[in-house]
């Protein structure tokens, strides 16, 4: 049994991504790591190599600047390093995410246990989606809580939509022909991935979010959303809660470094009574209603 690790990036070091750190978290269980890094300029794929381990490979990308469209250059760019990978099984970790060393040992674990249960297409993670600083996690219901990030390698498993999941497909011409694929049967496994994605400087948060903007819409529309340049809003959000656990420890000197003060009384975001309805629901039986789920669960 073998596993890849793969993922993407392009300029992580301008949009200050954990990618170096993203690598490292899950490389001690990987047979190799293959990462598509797209044309930069800010000297990510030096950085990667000089992480200096003999997993480690490559792929030069260019991405289409005329990929407008929810996201695809995203899939694209998963699907280049996923299809250069040779193990049989394939983790993704995107550019934001790490996974805690203390879970390394239980993911190979179970990796292990659903090796020859064919009927078992991926695991299924939680997420701790962190917001703001590193000591919150988002806590609305516009945040993801589970999703896909090991799948079972060379079954015509591609990335779903702009990366964030999985879906299974009859063939790769039909995945570039549109078909909408079919949902992956998964175990899911009580391990998290520690996302990053809205935590950094509000500058930079508004820079990062106005680029990648523009994977999605045309220009008018984003001079038009960020025609003022000002630090992202971080309390334009409906509710946050503190986390209590620990952190990776390859994140620790990021951390130490640049943990800004985020004050979570500010968030000002007014609920619906929809909303309302729902949240307290939600807090008292602990189960989100109405939740995307882009997999089904196996036992």
């Amino acid at each position: 049994m073998t596993i890849s690790g793969f993922s993407y990036i392009r300029n992580g070091f301008t949009y200050e991504y954990p990618f170096l750190q993203s690598i490292q978290s899950i490389l001690p269980i990987c047979d190799e790591f293959v990462v598509a890094v797209g044309n930069s300029n800010d000297g990510t794929k030096e950085a990667i190599l000089a992480i200096g381990s003999p997993k480690i490979r490559v792929i030069d990308t260019v991405w289409d600047e005329q990929l407008r469209s929810n996201g695809t250059i995203f899939a694209q760019q998963a699907n280049i390093a996923l299809m250069n990978t040779k193990g049989d099984w394939a983790f993704h970790i995107q550019a934001d995410e790490l996974i805690h060393e203390k879970d390394l040992a239980t993911i190979q674990e179970q990796i292990r246990n659903v090796h020859d249960d064919n009927k078992v297409e991926g695991l299924l993670f939680d997420f701790l989606n962190f917001y703001g600083n590193y000591d919150y996690l988002n806590d609305t219901r516009n945040q993801h809580k589970k999703e896909i990030r090991v799948i079972r390698n060379h079954s015509h498993i591609y990335s779903y939509r702009d990366s964030q999941g999985f879906r299974k497909y009859p063939s790769y011409e039909s995945y570039q022909a549109g078909h909408k694929g079919f949902k992956l049967k998964v175990k899911y496994i009580q391990v998290p991935v520690y996302h990053y994605s809205y935590v950094r400087k509000p500058e930079a948060m508004n820079a990062k979010s106005k680029y990648f903007e523009t994977f999605w819409h045309n220009d008018a529309y984003v001079d038009q959303k960020y025609r003022e340049e000002k630090g992202y809003d971080y309390y334009n959000i409906e509710r946050v809660k503190k986390f209590e656990g620990s952190q990776p420890a390859l994140m620790k000197e990021i951390i130490r470094s640049g943990n800004w003060d985020f004050d979570p009384s500010r968030v000002n975001k007014k609920l619906s009574l929809k909303d309302r309805i729902a949240y307290w629901i939600e807090d008292r039986i602990h189960y989100r209603i109405g939740e995307y789920k882009n997999y089904v669960i196996v036992k």
